[in-house]
């Protein structure tokens, strides 16, 4: 029997509407990240408060400082998942990057956004 070369119209179909799904709570998440890191639901008066002590303005920082790592993350998810929607309207989607082989649905269903067959992923440490 031939290889498959590529996912059937049905099956990207399929592919999107998980993406679409996925992009949705990842564009909804990014926006509580940002209205976090501006403040935006925030009355500012949290400096004025007797019990604001200079260790809580570093604890503050700290926080800012993972919640912009998360915004990133976030963000190039959010990235990653509209390139598979590229691939998918190109009709590419699911194919590796490396061996032009198909990823496995399963990956494909777990990391919607992937490039690259497991094989390749765990034999490179650069993509890690």
């Amino acid at each position: 029997m031939e290889e498959k070369t590529r996912y059937t119209d049905e099956e990207l179909e399929e592919f999107r509407v998980i993406i679409l799904e996925k992009l949705e709570l990842a564009k909804r998440d990014y926006e509580k990240l940002m209205d976090e890191l501006t403040n935006r639901n925030d009355n500012g008066v949290d400096d004025t408060l007797p019990t604001y002590h200079a260790l809580e303005e570093g604890s503050t920082v700290h926080t800012k400082e993972q919640t912009m790592q998360l915004a990133a993350r976030t963000q190039k998810f959010i990235k990653g998942l509209q390139a598979a929607l590229v691939r998918i309207n190109n009709k590419t989607y699911g194919i590796c990057r490396e061996t032009g082989k198909l990823i496995p649905k399963e990956r494909l269903r777990a990391v919607p956004h992937a490039t690259l067959c497991i094989e390749v992923k765990n034999n490179n440490p650069r993509n890690h």
